[in-house]
C-alpha cells in the first residue's frame, strides 16, 4: 500500500479577538474561574461577513504555499467542519473554486472537532488506493457564529479558525497508523440543530435559539479524557512501537484540563504534549491542525520524528492518528 505524508501546511485565524475581559463584559464570569477551568486566554473571532469558506480558504492557499505546488495539481479537496457557509454546496466547492483548483473533486464531512483526523485518514485512503496523489485536507469552523453567548458555561470556549494539510503519496515516512470511531448513543451529548424541532433541545438553550451549540460539560470531559488516551495508546500500539517511540502528542485543544487528564493516563511529561488553546480557544475541525502547524514552526518535531494527532467530538467521535514526519 501507498503511503500518505503531509508535504505542506497553513493555518488562520481571524484578527479580531475576545479576551477574558470581554468575556467578563458580557456573561458572570471572570478571568480566574475561565482560566482555571478551561486555561483559554483569548479566542479568534470571524468578522460579521467572514465565514467558515473564507477561513478554509486562506489557510488552503498558505499549505498550498508550503508545500510548494500549484492548485491544478490538487485532485481532491475535503473539509471538515460543522458550520458550513450554507447546508449546499460544501464549503469544499467553495474552496475549490476560491483557489482556482479546477482538477479536484470536493466534499465535507462533519464529524465536529474529530473532523480533521477523519478527513486526513479518508485522503489517506484514497491515496493509498492509487485513487489519488495530492489531496487537500482542511479543518475549519467559525463557532462564534453558533455561539450562545448568553451561555456562560459554552460561550468561554469557542473561536474561529482554520489549518490545512496537503497529503500527498510518499516513499517514506507519512501516517503509520490512525483509528477513527464514534459513539452514537451519546449524540445528546453535545448538540447543534437544523431543520429538526425538538423542545427538549430548545429548551436547554439559555438563548432560546436552537441554532446554538449545547453541551452536557461534565460528561463530555469525563468521555473526552478516557477516549483520546485510549486512542493514543491504539494507534501506537498498531504501528508496533510504544510511547517511549513518540516525540510529540498534539491533542483537540478543548479544555486544558482535558489534555492534562490524557496526558497523565499515558503517563507522559507536558513537554511532549503540545497545547496552544490559550490563544484560539476551542476552533472544532481547525484546532487540531491549527496547533500542528504551529507546532511545526515552533521546531517541536522534527523529520523523522513519530507524532501523534488525536481528538474526540460531537457525535461522539473520536480519531486518532501516528503519523512519522
Amino acid at each position: 500500500m501507498i503511503r500518505a505524508g503531509i508535504a505542506g501546511m497553513g493555518a488562520y485565524a481571524p484578527e479580531k479577538i475576545y479576551d477574558n475581559a470581554y468575556m467578563e463584559s458580557i456573561v458572570e464570569t471572570n478571568n480566574e474561574w475561565i482560566m482555571q477551568r478551561t486555561g483559554i486566554a483569548e479566542r479568534h473571532i470571524a468578522a460579521e461577513n467572514e465565514y467558515t469558506s473564507d477561513l478554509a480558504t486562506e489557510a488552503a492557499k498558505r499549505a498550498i504555499k508550503d508545500a510548494g505546488i500549484d492548485p491544478s495539481e490538487i485532485e481532491l479537496i475535503i473539509v471538515a467542519t460543522v458550520t458550513p457557509d450554507y447546508f449546499s454546496p460544501s464549503v469544499a466547492c467553495l474552496v475549490q473554486k476560491n483557489i482556482g483548483a479546477e482538477n479536484a473533486a470536493a466534499f465535507d464531512m462533519n464529524a465536529a472537532c474529530s473532523g480533521f483526523v477523519t478527513a486526513l485518514v479518508t485522503a489517506e485512503k484514497f491515496i493509498a488506493t492509487g485513487t489519488y496523489k495530492t489531496v487537500l485536507v482542511i479543518g475549519a469552523d467559525a463557532l462564534s457564529k453558533g455561539t450562545d453567548y448568553k451561555d456562560r458555561a459554552t460561550c468561554i470556549l469557542f473561536g474561529d479558525a482554520a489549518g490545512a494539510a496537503i497529503v500527498k503519496a510518499t516513499d517514506e515516512g507519512g501516517i503509520l497508523s490512525s483509528w477513527i470511531g464514534a459513539r452514537g448513543a451519546d449524540f445528546d451529548k453535545i448538540t447543534n440543530l437544523a431543520f429538526k424541532d425538538d423542545p427538549a433541545e430548545l429548551e436547554k438553550r439559555i438563548s432560546g435559539n436552537k441554532n446554538t451549540f449545547w453541551m452536557a460539560g461534565s460528561e463530555v470531559m469525563k468521555f473526552a479524557v478516557r477516549i483520546m488516551a485510549e486512542a493514543t495508546e491504539n494507534v501506537v500500539e498498531k504501528a508496533g512501537l510504544s510511547m517511549s517511540d513518540i516525540k510529540l502528542v498534539v491533542p483537540h485543544q478543548a479544555n486544558l484540563r482535558i489534555i492534562e487528564g490524557a496526558a497523565k493516563r499515558l503517563d507522559i511529561d507536558s513537554d511532549r504534549v503540545f497545547v496552544n488553546l490559550q490563544k484560539y480557544g476551542n476552533t472544532s475541525a481547525a484546532s487540531i491542525p491549527v496547533a500542528l502547524c504551529e507546532a511545526v514552526e515552533d521546531g517541536k518535531f522534527q523529520k523523522g520524528d513519530k507524532i501523534v494527532i488525536v481528538g474526540f467530538g460531537a457525535g461522539l467521535t473520536w480519531g486518532a492518528a501516528l503519523i512519522e514526519w
